[in-house]
Protein backbone atom coordinates (compact mmCIF):
# COMPACT_ATOMS: atom_id res chain seq x y z
CA UNK A 1 0.00 0.00 0.00
CA UNK A 2 1.12 3.89 -0.88
CA UNK A 3 3.16 5.57 1.84
CA UNK A 4 0.74 6.35 5.13
CA UNK A 5 2.81 9.39 6.38
CA UNK A 6 4.16 11.00 3.42
CA UNK A 7 5.22 14.63 3.41
CA UNK A 8 8.45 16.83 4.18
CA UNK A 9 10.57 17.89 6.70
CA UNK A 10 11.98 21.15 6.57
CA UNK A 11 15.01 22.02 9.22
CA UNK A 12 18.41 23.07 10.45
CA UNK A 13 20.99 20.15 9.88
CA UNK A 14 23.02 20.23 12.91
CA UNK A 15 25.09 16.76 13.02
CA UNK A 16 25.64 13.72 10.99
CA UNK A 17 26.77 9.98 10.75
CA UNK A 18 28.52 8.85 7.56
CA UNK A 19 26.89 5.25 6.29
CA UNK A 20 28.94 1.80 7.37
CA UNK A 21 28.57 -1.30 6.79
CA UNK A 22 26.63 -1.93 9.96
CA UNK A 23 24.48 1.19 9.21
CA UNK A 24 23.79 1.47 5.63
CA UNK A 25 21.98 4.72 5.85
CA UNK A 26 23.21 8.23 5.74
CA UNK A 27 21.83 9.78 8.98
CA UNK A 28 21.00 13.52 9.19
CA UNK A 29 20.06 15.71 12.83
CA UNK A 30 17.56 17.88 11.97
CA UNK A 31 16.70 20.88 14.37
CA UNK A 32 13.05 22.13 13.82
CA UNK A 33 12.01 25.24 15.85
CA UNK A 34 13.37 22.89 19.07
CA UNK A 35 12.27 19.61 18.21
CA UNK A 36 14.43 16.72 17.15
CA UNK A 37 14.32 14.80 13.80
CA UNK A 38 16.59 12.50 11.78
CA UNK A 39 17.11 12.02 8.14
CA UNK A 40 17.61 8.18 7.27
CA UNK A 41 19.01 7.97 3.25
CA UNK A 42 19.28 4.41 1.92
CA UNK A 43 22.54 4.70 0.51
CA UNK A 44 22.40 0.34 -0.34
CA UNK A 45 19.79 -1.68 -1.52
CA UNK A 46 19.21 -5.02 0.29
CA UNK A 47 17.70 -6.47 -3.16
CA UNK A 48 21.18 -7.34 -5.49
CA UNK A 49 22.57 -5.26 -7.28
CA UNK A 50 23.39 -3.19 -4.20
CA UNK A 51 24.86 -0.41 -5.88
CA UNK A 52 21.59 2.32 -5.40
CA UNK A 53 21.08 4.99 -8.45
CA UNK A 54 22.03 8.29 -7.79
CA UNK A 55 22.04 11.87 -9.17
CA UNK A 56 22.65 15.09 -7.77
CA UNK A 57 22.18 18.87 -8.93
CA UNK A 58 24.44 21.36 -8.20
CA UNK A 59 22.58 23.90 -9.05
CA UNK A 60 18.64 22.73 -9.25
CA UNK A 61 16.32 24.84 -11.21
CA UNK A 62 12.53 23.26 -11.13
CA UNK A 63 9.40 25.03 -10.77
CA UNK A 64 8.56 23.25 -7.39
CA UNK A 65 11.36 25.24 -5.75
CA UNK A 66 9.26 28.12 -6.53
CA UNK A 67 6.12 26.44 -5.31
CA UNK A 68 8.40 25.71 -1.52
CA UNK A 69 9.08 29.42 -1.42
CA UNK A 70 5.41 30.26 -2.19
CA UNK A 71 4.29 27.76 0.50
CA UNK A 72 6.39 29.20 3.30
CA UNK A 73 6.54 26.25 5.14
CA UNK A 74 6.99 25.86 8.68
CA UNK A 75 10.04 24.32 10.41
CA UNK A 76 9.62 20.91 11.17
CA UNK A 77 6.92 17.76 9.11
CA UNK A 78 3.96 18.97 6.75
CA UNK A 79 2.01 16.02 5.83
CA UNK A 80 1.38 16.40 1.63
CA UNK A 81 -1.25 15.23 -0.33
CA UNK A 82 -0.06 12.67 -3.35
CA UNK A 83 -1.49 14.42 -6.03
CA UNK A 84 -0.11 16.93 -8.68
CA UNK A 85 -0.82 20.73 -7.62
CA UNK A 86 1.37 20.74 -4.73
CA UNK A 87 5.05 19.96 -3.17
CA UNK A 88 4.29 16.19 -3.67
CA UNK A 89 7.53 14.70 -5.14
CA UNK A 90 7.09 12.08 -8.59
CA UNK A 91 10.05 11.54 -10.04
CA UNK A 92 7.98 10.59 -13.10
CA UNK A 93 5.29 12.66 -13.14
CA UNK A 94 6.37 15.85 -12.17
CA UNK A 95 9.72 15.39 -14.87
CA UNK A 96 12.19 16.06 -11.62
CA UNK A 97 14.98 15.32 -13.29
CA UNK A 98 15.90 13.03 -16.53
CA UNK A 99 15.95 9.54 -15.28
CA UNK A 100 19.22 9.25 -17.54
CA UNK A 101 21.54 10.90 -15.64
CA UNK A 102 20.50 8.33 -12.16
CA UNK A 103 23.71 6.30 -12.43
CA UNK A 104 24.59 3.45 -9.85
CA UNK A 105 27.03 4.60 -6.93
CA UNK A 106 28.87 2.42 -4.33
CA UNK A 107 28.24 3.70 -0.46
CA UNK A 108 32.08 3.52 0.12
CA UNK A 109 34.70 3.39 -2.10
CA UNK A 110 38.64 4.46 -1.74
CA UNK A 111 39.34 7.44 -3.37
CA UNK A 112 38.24 11.02 -3.80
CA UNK A 113 34.26 12.23 -4.27
CA UNK A 114 33.07 8.62 -5.81
CA UNK A 115 30.85 7.34 -3.30
CA UNK A 116 27.70 8.30 -1.88
CA UNK A 117 29.15 8.82 1.79
CA UNK A 118 31.03 11.34 0.25
CA UNK A 119 28.38 13.36 -2.23
CA UNK A 120 26.11 13.61 0.51
CA UNK A 121 28.66 14.54 2.99
CA UNK A 122 30.21 17.75 0.93
CA UNK A 123 26.89 19.39 1.33
CA UNK A 124 25.05 18.07 4.29
CA UNK A 125 28.18 19.55 6.08
CA UNK A 126 27.75 23.21 4.38
CA UNK A 127 24.35 23.12 5.18
CA UNK A 128 25.42 22.61 8.97
CA UNK A 129 28.08 25.24 8.48
CA UNK A 130 25.61 27.76 6.90
CA UNK A 131 23.57 30.32 8.91
CA UNK A 132 20.09 30.18 7.14
CA UNK A 133 20.77 27.32 5.31
CA UNK A 134 17.64 25.03 4.85
CA UNK A 135 17.29 20.90 4.52
CA UNK A 136 14.07 19.60 3.08
CA UNK A 137 13.39 16.07 2.96
CA UNK A 138 10.84 14.22 1.28
CA UNK A 139 9.97 10.51 2.62
CA UNK A 140 7.87 8.19 5.21
CA UNK A 141 7.28 10.14 8.57
CA UNK A 142 7.68 7.70 11.76
CA UNK A 143 7.61 8.70 15.27
CA UNK A 144 7.38 10.31 17.55
CA UNK A 145 8.72 7.30 19.38
CA UNK A 146 8.80 6.25 23.12
CA UNK A 147 11.97 5.86 23.11
CA UNK A 148 15.02 7.86 22.64
CA UNK A 149 16.65 8.07 18.79
CA UNK A 150 19.19 5.14 18.49
CA UNK A 151 22.01 7.63 16.18
CA UNK A 152 21.35 10.91 18.00
CA UNK A 153 19.74 10.16 21.27
CA UNK A 154 17.30 12.73 21.32
CA UNK A 155 13.99 12.31 22.97
CA UNK A 156 11.65 11.15 21.58
CA UNK A 157 12.58 9.36 18.66
CA UNK A 158 11.62 10.70 15.50
CA UNK A 159 11.88 11.29 11.91
CA UNK A 160 11.89 11.06 8.16
CA UNK A 161 12.69 7.89 5.73
CA UNK A 162 12.27 6.66 2.46
CA UNK A 163 14.06 9.12 0.97
CA UNK A 164 14.34 7.32 -2.57
CA UNK A 165 11.67 6.23 -5.50
CA UNK A 166 8.20 4.67 -4.12
CA UNK A 167 7.31 3.48 -6.99
CA UNK A 168 7.75 0.89 -9.73
CA UNK A 169 8.48 -1.67 -7.17
CA UNK A 170 8.30 -5.58 -7.80
CA UNK A 171 8.27 -8.35 -5.88
CA UNK A 172 8.36 -7.91 -1.39
CA UNK A 173 8.46 -4.38 -2.05
CA UNK A 174 5.67 -4.05 -4.47
CA UNK A 175 3.19 -3.01 -1.58
CA UNK A 176 5.04 0.17 -1.03
CA UNK A 177 4.17 1.46 -4.61
CA UNK A 178 2.13 4.82 -5.47
CA UNK A 179 2.37 7.76 -7.13
CA UNK A 180 3.12 11.33 -6.14
CA UNK A 181 4.83 9.83 -2.86
CA UNK A 182 8.89 9.96 -3.96
CA UNK A 183 11.59 11.13 -1.55
CA UNK A 184 14.00 13.70 -1.85
CA UNK A 185 16.78 15.71 0.05
CA UNK A 186 16.89 19.32 -0.84
CA UNK A 187 19.63 22.11 0.50
CA UNK A 188 18.53 25.39 -0.06
CA UNK A 189 21.85 28.22 0.45
CA UNK A 190 19.69 31.41 0.15
CA UNK A 191 23.24 33.40 0.91
CA UNK A 192 24.16 32.61 -2.87
CA UNK A 193 19.96 30.80 -4.30
CA UNK A 194 21.80 28.10 -4.60
CA UNK A 195 19.65 24.91 -4.28
CA UNK A 196 20.80 21.45 -4.50
CA UNK A 197 18.64 18.72 -5.21
CA UNK A 198 19.33 14.74 -4.38
CA UNK A 199 17.53 12.03 -5.94
CA UNK A 200 17.72 7.89 -4.69
CA UNK A 201 16.47 5.38 -6.73
CA UNK A 202 17.02 1.44 -6.91
CA UNK A 203 18.08 -0.57 -10.25
CA UNK A 204 14.87 -2.83 -9.84
CA UNK A 205 12.70 0.02 -10.33
CA UNK A 206 10.40 0.72 -13.05
CA UNK A 207 10.24 4.02 -14.71
CA UNK A 208 7.15 3.83 -16.52
CA UNK A 209 4.44 3.09 -13.52
CA UNK A 210 0.84 2.84 -13.84
CA UNK A 211 -1.03 6.13 -13.01
CA UNK A 212 -3.09 4.87 -10.23
CA UNK A 213 -0.87 2.47 -8.22
CA UNK A 214 2.58 3.52 -9.37
CA UNK A 215 3.40 -0.27 -10.15
CA UNK A 216 5.60 -1.45 -12.84
CA UNK A 217 4.38 -1.33 -16.58
CA UNK A 218 8.06 -1.85 -17.94
CA UNK A 219 10.97 -3.57 -16.80
CA UNK A 220 13.81 -1.70 -15.74
CA UNK A 221 16.75 -0.47 -15.75
CA UNK A 222 16.15 3.05 -16.40
CA UNK A 223 14.60 2.99 -20.04
CA UNK A 224 16.47 3.65 -23.22
CA UNK A 225 16.58 6.82 -24.74
CA UNK A 226 14.17 8.05 -27.28
CA UNK A 227 14.92 9.96 -30.68
CA UNK A 228 11.30 12.44 -29.51
CA UNK A 229 12.81 15.49 -27.25
CA UNK A 230 10.68 18.66 -25.75
CA UNK A 231 13.05 21.50 -26.96
CA UNK A 232 10.96 24.80 -26.27
CA UNK A 233 7.77 26.16 -25.61
CA UNK A 234 5.96 29.57 -25.99
CA UNK A 235 4.85 29.76 -22.48
CA UNK A 236 4.05 33.00 -21.94
CA UNK A 237 2.37 34.52 -25.31
CA UNK A 238 1.54 38.00 -25.73
CA UNK A 239 -1.60 37.92 -27.04
CA UNK A 240 -4.76 35.87 -25.32
CA UNK A 241 -2.75 32.74 -24.01
CA UNK A 242 -6.17 31.18 -25.82
CA UNK A 243 -4.48 29.07 -29.08
CA UNK A 244 -1.18 30.62 -28.35
CA UNK A 245 0.73 28.69 -26.46
CA UNK A 246 2.79 25.84 -27.70
CA UNK A 247 5.38 22.94 -27.71
CA UNK A 248 8.58 22.45 -30.09
CA UNK A 249 9.24 18.58 -30.60
CA UNK A 250 12.58 17.45 -31.97
CA UNK A 251 13.14 13.96 -34.14
CA UNK A 252 16.30 13.18 -33.70
CA UNK A 253 16.30 10.24 -35.68
CA UNK A 254 16.42 9.96 -39.63
CA UNK A 255 12.94 8.19 -39.59
CA UNK A 256 9.20 9.65 -39.50
CA UNK A 257 7.14 9.03 -36.24
CA UNK A 258 3.74 8.37 -35.97
CA UNK A 259 1.97 10.41 -33.32
CA UNK A 260 -1.10 8.62 -33.58
CA UNK A 261 -2.49 8.89 -30.04
CA UNK A 262 0.35 11.15 -28.28
CA UNK A 263 -0.53 13.71 -25.62
CA UNK A 264 1.26 17.39 -23.95
CA UNK A 265 0.33 16.82 -20.40
CA UNK A 266 0.76 19.70 -17.51
CA UNK A 267 1.36 20.00 -14.33
CA UNK A 268 -1.94 19.62 -13.25
CA UNK A 269 -2.67 16.13 -15.37
CA UNK A 270 -4.45 18.47 -17.90
CA UNK A 271 -4.06 17.02 -21.88
CA UNK A 272 -4.29 18.09 -25.43
CA UNK A 273 -3.76 15.71 -28.08
CA UNK A 274 -1.77 16.04 -30.45
CA UNK A 275 -3.35 16.40 -34.22
CA UNK A 276 -0.74 15.70 -36.18
CA UNK A 277 -0.20 12.57 -37.92
CA UNK A 278 3.69 12.07 -37.88
CA UNK A 279 6.82 14.11 -37.35
CA UNK A 280 9.21 13.74 -39.74
CA UNK A 281 12.72 12.61 -39.52
CA UNK A 282 15.75 14.73 -38.47
CA UNK A 283 12.81 17.61 -38.15
CA UNK A 284 10.58 19.75 -35.61
CA UNK A 285 7.44 19.52 -35.21
CA UNK A 286 5.14 22.24 -33.14
CA UNK A 287 2.10 21.48 -31.23
CA UNK A 288 -0.60 24.31 -30.90
CA UNK A 289 -2.52 23.73 -27.60
CA UNK A 290 -5.96 24.14 -27.52
CA UNK A 291 -6.04 26.10 -24.28
CA UNK A 292 -8.78 23.28 -23.05
CA UNK A 293 -6.22 20.70 -22.32
CA UNK A 294 -2.69 21.12 -21.19
CA UNK A 295 -2.05 24.91 -20.15
CA UNK A 296 1.22 26.01 -19.01
CA UNK A 297 1.01 28.31 -16.35
CA UNK A 298 3.23 31.53 -15.97
CA UNK A 299 4.00 30.87 -12.40
CA UNK A 300 6.34 27.79 -13.36
CA UNK A 301 5.18 24.21 -14.42
CA UNK A 302 5.80 20.99 -16.36
CA UNK A 303 5.34 19.55 -19.65
CA UNK A 304 5.06 15.90 -20.62
CA UNK A 305 4.77 14.04 -23.71
CA UNK A 306 3.23 10.19 -23.49
CA UNK A 307 3.17 8.08 -26.47
CA UNK A 308 -0.07 6.38 -27.42
CA UNK A 309 0.06 3.62 -24.74
CA UNK A 310 0.63 6.47 -21.71
CA UNK A 311 4.53 5.92 -21.65
CA UNK A 312 6.28 9.06 -20.84
CA UNK A 313 8.64 9.73 -23.80
CA UNK A 314 10.30 12.87 -22.71
CA UNK A 315 9.28 15.63 -19.81
CA UNK A 316 10.74 18.98 -18.88
CA UNK A 317 10.11 21.58 -16.21
CA UNK A 318 10.45 25.71 -16.21
CA UNK A 319 10.54 27.83 -13.25
CA UNK A 320 8.17 31.13 -12.91
CA UNK A 321 11.35 32.97 -13.63
CA UNK A 322 11.44 31.18 -17.22
CA UNK A 323 7.62 32.39 -17.90
CA UNK A 324 8.73 35.82 -17.18
CA UNK A 325 9.80 35.76 -21.01
CA UNK A 326 6.91 37.03 -22.38
CA UNK A 327 6.53 36.31 -26.08
CA UNK A 328 9.44 34.62 -26.05
CA UNK A 329 10.90 30.73 -26.13
CA UNK A 330 11.73 28.86 -23.40
CA UNK A 331 14.59 26.13 -24.60
CA UNK A 332 14.93 22.87 -22.98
Amino acid sequence: MPLQSYGVLKGKAVNKIMASSSNEHFQILINADGTSYRIAINVKSQVSPPEVLFYMDHDYHHEITDAIKSANLNAGYTHLQSAPGGLAVDFIRRNMFDVQELKPIPYNSPGADNDINEKLDFYVTQAMDEDGAVVYAWGDKWGPENAADQYFHFTPGNGIHDIHMNQGNDGSYKKDNGVWQDGALMIYFPSREQWVAIFIAFQVQSFHTDDQTGDPITAPPVEQETPIRIIAAMVNPEDDDVGKESVILLNKSNQDIDLTGWSIVDKNVNRDTITAKTIPGADTLKITLTGRGAQLSNKGGTITLLNAEGLKIDGVSYTAGDANLQDELVEF
